[in-house]
Formats: structure tokens, sequence, C-alpha cells
């Protein structure tokens, strides 16, 4: 045996000894897990963010790897992610940690890569949000100094949540409850003495966060420049938590800072050779029509941009609501339809601005997409523009197109296709 691998060999078995003598339990980290976690890691928004997730997903996937051959053994019933494997990357986007589920009661495991470390910080989050807390939490060293096939991690210990709140110093600097680790439980089968009892401290109920509060705030945190919205010191941490606590609003978050946010509706494909027969859906109508209503500041908008919409044969219009982050602006979407020879179409895509307005809001981007989802044309709004449009083209039939408009991360696509008339139709 060579001298690097006599010291490997010995330096594991001493390792082990310690262990065994203080019943912490000890994991090997396979290199399948590694490279999984380091995979599934790279959703996050940065370089910080990535490699914290990377930690707490080995973390994760070792202690469940573990659960399943306790299972199998029937030692345990049943277990499950908080708050599910999907929603994972919500709480490692912005704090440390992970929680299982086990029967009634939940594992919080805080991963750390210092091996000397003496003591178990616990990010507030996950003792002060009603919905995060848990009945145990594991202080879990993460050994990624060996080969890539020695890695290991070792569970020092546990405390309940109680023990946290009542035994621990918080440090407001980071917002973490810290407990030595000497005040920790070594061995895990003592979690089975618990059972019946309440390991839990009463936890008050946070504020109440009104929507524009909270999209205030995603707007604010969804920078990316903010490597941790979980440290503003200008944030209360019961607004900070309030916020995490709501499921949709850390979608929300996770998605701003990935940017990744844009309307989930299903994109439903308008067939324009009913709008020739003057037959409309899905919150379209004729422009006729919407005059014909007298609706107000939006047909005066239009009919002071008139100019605009001459020679057009057959148009179609849709409010469009930019939503929160605009307060509730609204945009009208007017694509006009002349038909050509052979069955082709003539189109002309407008964009103007709604419910009184008389401009656009800067800086909104209205485009052209072919069917492979390649940009063809593209217009943003400047100042004080009162209307945008695209260039004229020609579609021919059974094409299809799609029309995009979007300001930040809000973005609703529309798609069209000029279906060929059938000998019926015809």
């Amino acid at each position: 045996m060579s001298a690097n691998l006599t010291l490997l060999y010995d330096r594991y078995n001493n390792k082990q000894t310690k262990l065994a003598l203080k019943n912490q339990l000890l994991l090997q980290i396979p290199i399948s897990i590694q490279q999984q976690a380091w995979k599934d890691a790279q959703q996050h928004s940065h370089k910080l963010a990535q490699y914290s997730a990377y930690l707490n997903r080995i973390c994760l996937y070792t202690f469940v790897d573990w659960l399943n051959n306790q299972l199998s053994d029937q030692v345990l019933t049943n277990y499950s992610i908080y708050p599910s494997e999907d929603g994972l990357c919500s709480i490692l986007e912005v704090v440390n940690g992970t929680a299982i589920g086990i029967d009634t009661r939940r594992i919080i495991l805080i991963p750390n890569e210092n091996i000397d470390s003496e003591s178990l910080r616990v990010p507030q989050e996950w003792i002060d949000i009603p919905t995060f807390v848990g009945d145990y939490y594991l202080a879990v060293q993460i050994d990624l100094e060996a080969n890539v096939d020695e890695c290991t991690l070792t569970v020092q210990g546990f405390a309940t949540h109680r023990q946290v709140k009542q035994l621990s110093k918080y440090d407001p600097r980071d917002r973490t409850y810290i407990l030595s680790t000497d005040q920790l439980i070594a061995s895990l089968t003592a979690m089975q003495l618990t059972l019946g009892t309440q390991m839990r401290e009463e936890v008050p109920e946070l504020p109440i966060l009104s929507e524009p509060d909270a999209q205030s705030l995603l707007e604010m945190l969804g920078d990316t420049s903010i490597y941790s919205p979980r440290l503003r010191v200008d944030i209360p941490f019961a607004q900070w938590a309030a916020l995490l606590n709501n499921d949709e609003w850390r979608q929300q978050l996770y998605l701003r800072r990935t940017g990744r946010l844009a309307t989930k509706s299903k994109v439903k494909t308008n067939n324009l050779n009913k709008w020739l027969q003057n037959t409309f859906g899905d919150g379209w109508q004729s422009l006729n029509t919407l005059f014909n209503q007298e609706s107000g500041n939006l047909v005066y908008s239009f009919r002071n941009n008139e100019v605009a919409a001459k020679g057009i044969s057959i148009d179609g219009i849709k409010l469009i609501d930019l939503g929160m982050q605009l307060s509730n602006q609204s945009v009208a979407l007017l694509v006009g339809l002349t038909p050509e020879t052979d069955g082709k179409v003539a189109v002309r895509v407008q964009l103007h601005p709604a419910k009184g307005q008389t401009y656009l809001p800067p800086n909104i981007k209205l485009a052209l997409f072919s069917q492979s989802e390649s940009i063809l044309q593209e217009i943003q709004s400047r100042i004080q523009d009162n209307f945008i449009q695209l260039k004229r083209f020609i579609c021919p039939p059974g094409k299809t197109f799609k029309i995009q408009v979007s300001i930040d991360e809000f973005r609703v696509t529309e798609e069209f296709v000029i279906e060929p008339l059938t000998l019926t139709q015809q």
C-alpha cells in the first residue's frame, strides 16, 4: 500500500473510531450524488447561491439515500422533502438548510463544510417561520477535501426546536441561532425516545403582508446584485419571513432572481380565418365592436391614433394587464389583417396605451416570433410613444407566428395561424 493510501486509510479509520465512540453517524457520499447535486445546483442565480445549493443537495441526497436503506429495513415508514422536490429551489436560493418530513415529524438538515466547526448555526427562517419550523435540527459536516470517492457526511448530533429557542445564542448579524456542538445529542437513535412528546416551542404568528407590499419586496429583492436578500438590514425579519411564508411569493422571488418569471398560461392558437369571418375569441374582439361600445378613454385613445389603423380591412384587439409590477397598467394589442391573393394575408401589429393613458410605458417590447421561436422583428417603446408597431408582413396559409408583449419579467405571448381553407369552407 502506498504512503498516500496508507495515510488516507488511517485517517478514515481514525475518524470511524472517534465517531463510533460518540455514536455519530458517518456516511460516504457517492460520486453519483456529487454529480447530480452539482447539476441541480446550476438552477440558481449566482455562484455563491449555486455552491450553497450544491452543499445542501449533497447533504439532502446522501441523507435520503441512507433513509431509503432504513426504510428497506422497515425502521421508518414514510418521508417527504419539504416543500417538495420541485419547490426546493425557492428555499435554497436564499436560505441554508433543507427539510425532510418523517411521518408527523420534521428534520432540518444544516450542512457545514468547516470540519473544525464547534457549533450548529441555524438560520432564523427555520426557527421562526411557522411553515418552516422543524422538530429536530441536525448539524451536518460535509467533507469534500478527500479524494472524490472518499468524501463523507458526518451528523455531529441534533437539537430540538425547543432546545434551539431556549439554549442558543442569537446573532443578529447573520440572523442565525447558534448552539454549541457540546449541547447536541450525538446519537440519532435518541430521537425514538422523544416520540409522543412536544419538540417545538410556540412560534408567534407572522404579520400580514399586503399584496402591494409583497410585490414591492419582490421587485427589490429580485435583483441578483443583492447576493443575500435575507440579510437586508432595511427589511425587518418579520416582513422577510412573511414573504417566504407564502409559497407563491417565495416561488416568484426565485423566478425573478433567475430570470424565469413569465406568464404560465398555455398559449392558445388564434385562427385568423375565423377573424376574416368576423368571429373572435379568447379575449379578442373587433375594433369596430369596441368603438360601438363607446368604451370611453380607450376608444378616445384609438381615435386619436386612427391614422395608424387606416388601410386595415379586418382588425382584432385585446387588452393586456401588465400586472402588479406596473400598477395594473394595461395596453391594447391590435392585429390587423388584409387578405391577399392565393390565401395569403398581410398582417400589421400595433401596441397602444389603454385605461386613459396617453403614452405606452417606456421600454415595453413588441416582438414577432417564428414557429421555431426565432425573433423576426422586435421594437421597444421610448419615452412618450403613444403607440409602436411592427413592419407589415405577409403570412401564407398554414404558417404559424407568435406575437409577444414583454416588459421586465412580464411577458404575454399570442399565437396565430392562417389555416388553409378546406373544400367545404370554400
